[in-house]
């Protein structure tokens, strides 16, 4: 294989199996290529990854080392996708009652969904997580996401209990919105013992939501190594109950009757 074809199909690999070790041995063999060929096709892969500012490899030394694709998005990258986000989200036609904001149309874009995925999995590679958890149902594709880049499964937090997963943990939680007890359920099965978990949520407000998913976590001796939310907006009614979390976007000055709103950059540059 030449060169060229060589390191197309190596950064092909490697972006689709982040945070994975591979061993220089196993592309030596894939590619029948001496080790030596394969160090400088990884250089070059990694130089091109940072100058793109989507990542960059880690190596590994020893034995049973290797390198591991690690995303991570530039700062200028994330700048400019979470203005653009912020500039879409602040037409005033998507208020709704209550304050919050229609946005299933950009939950629904697959490039979007993934960059929101990536900008995540970049604060959280280093937390070593092994589960990213997410609420039915609008988390649920920026869950997918965030697992992609983190290579982890996903496991979802539902209202009610399903006969298909079997026997369930259930918790009545308040919600932080509405002011009413919810139930959430999660099978029995679906975590271990100290499994260290990512939150991922669209949206939060006095984060209700979210405390109540870590009480249920709590069920299981889970371990909260981080929270995401997409868009986190102030409410002046209650406060909030959550305070170690990553936000996108931050929506404030919300008035309805006006038609006003905006919508400014959220603590993940913080």
């Amino acid at each position: 294989m030449k060169r060229s074809d060589r390191l197309v199909a190596m950064t092909n690999y490697l972006v689709e199996h982040p945070m994975e070790l591979v061993s220089l041995p196993f592309f030596s063999n894939l590619y029948d290529s001496a080790k030596s060929s394969i160090s400088e096709d990884l250089a070059i892969v990694n130089k091109s990854f940072k100058q793109q500012g989507i990542g960059y490899l880690l190596s590994v030394s020893g034995a049973a080392g290797g390198v591991k694709y690690i995303p991570d998005y530039s700062i200028e990258n994330s700048e400019a996708f979470v203005q653009e986000l912020c500039d879409k989200l602040e037409d005033p036609s998507r208020l709704l009652p209550g304050g919050y904001l229609f946005m299933s149309d950009l939950l629904g874009e697959p490039a979007t969904v993934r960059n929101i995925g990536r900008l995540f999995a970049t604060v959280f590679s280093d937390k070593e997580i092994d589960v990213v958890v997410t609420v039915a149902t609008k988390g649920i594709p920026l869950a997918y996401a965030v697992a992609s880049f983190l290579n982890v499964p996903v496991v979802i937090v539902r209202r009610d209990p399903k006969v298909t997963e079997g026997s369930t943990v259930s918790i009545n939680y308040v919600s932080g919105s509405s002011k009413k007890i919810q139930t959430m359920v999660l099978p029995k099965r679906s975590l271990n013992e100290g499994t260290k978990v990512c939150i991922i949520d669209d949206f939060m407000k006095a984060g209700g939501t979210i405390n109540g998913i870590k009480e249920l976590l709590a069920e299981f001796n889970a371990h909260v190594s981080g929270i995401g939310v997409l868009a986190e907006a102030e409410d002046d009614e209650e406060e909030r109950v959550v305070d170690q979390y990553i936000s996108l976007v931050q929506i404030t000055n919300v008035d309805v009757k006006n038609k006003q709103i905006e919508v400014h950059k959220g603590n993940f540059f913080k």
